[in-house]
């Protein structure tokens, strides 16, 4: 179908002057002289082929080929008006939408509170949040699949991507509720050097699980791994089930499943680190509210 090509100045005067089927009122209302809308309508006229309104004593009314195209000028401006409103929106960082990945366990601690937080200052944009581990939340943003990642030990070097810290926290030990370590308010790294540990696949979190082997390595062992789960809860459900120990950030503490106890690690030196992850090429608004809702400034790179 041929696209006609239509002013706006032309279908806005058309409306005006048929709203006020009189020359003068809709040139006035227009703040023009009545000459320029009068050629207005007459190059609207030639492009449609057929008079829009009769010339009469007094003022004007439409004619069939008028009252015809009227409902069709007024949709037309009302969409573009709404479809720039819309664009101006989105440009501000007031409507579209946000793809944010995070890890499951940061559901116990700051997600509810950044997202609450966005929400009230931006309650346009809708939110896609999507449940992942830290590897593939990594693939994600390069494939641009998600805008920005919630995850646990961001990677030292990591080309195109940026990283700001939200949380860091102490790890504690889980134990089975009646393993005798339990009775311990605090358990040295060093006692756990015989047991089984339940962790997450390295391939799930590769940095996450390095930093609990290493801590290991440093108390003088190298866990035994007896099982994998991909989740926190599914770890602690399966240490709570007698199948072995193993380190977590301390806000697991918040899930509460009976058989399981968690204690401090000493010495408590030893933290997590969670941080807010994004692409460096990403200069979108939504991703920099998001940022300001987090706060702070200190970025790191993840490589070059």
């Amino acid at each position: 179908m041929e696209r006609p090509e239509l002013p706006l100045p032309q279908l806005h005067a058309f409306t005006v002057l048929a709203e006020e089927l009189h020359f003068g009122r809709a040139a006035a209302r227009l703040g023009i002289a009545q000459p320029p809308l009068s050629q207005q309508i007459r190059r609207l006229e030639e492009k449609v082929g057929h008079p829009l309104f009769r010339r009469e004593p007094g003022g004007v009314t439409l004619t069939p080929a008028g009252g015809e195209l009227l409902p069709a000028a007024r949709r037309a401006l009302a969409d573009l008006a709404d479809g720039l409103a819309a664009a101006r929106a989105v440009g501000g960082g007031e409507a579209g939408r946000l793809r944010i990945g995070f890890s499951a366990s940061l559901a116990l601690t700051v997600l509810p509170g950044l997202l609450r937080t966005f929400r009230e200052r931006h309650p346009g944009v809708r939110l896609d949040v999507r449940e992942m581990t830290s590897a593939p939340q990594l693939a994600a943003l390069h494939d641009r699949g998600i805008d920005v990642g919630l995850l646990r030990e961001p990677p030292a070097d990591e080309p195109g991507l940026r990283f700001r810290t939200v949380l860091t926290e102490p790890f504690v030990a889980v134990l089975p509720a009646g393993h005798p370590l339990a009775a311990q308010r605090a358990v040295r790294l060093g006692q756990l050097a015989a047991e089984p540990f339940v962790l997450l696949p390295r391939e799930e979190g590769p940095q996450l699980y390095d930093r609990i082997t290493g801590l290991c390595a440093g108390a003088g062992f190298t866990p035994r791994i007896g099982q994998h789960a991909v989740e926190w809860q599914t770890v602690c459900a399966l240490v709570g089930a007698g199948l072995g120990v193993s380190l977590a950030p301390a806000g697991i503490r918040r899930i509460r499943l009976r058989g399981v106890a968690f204690r401090r690690i000493e010495p408590g030196t030893a933290r997590t680190r969670s941080a807010l992850a994004w692409r460096a090429d990403d200069r979108g608004p939504l991703v920099a509210h998001l940022l300001a809702v987090v706060g702070g400034d200190q970025d790191e790179a993840g490589g070059a």
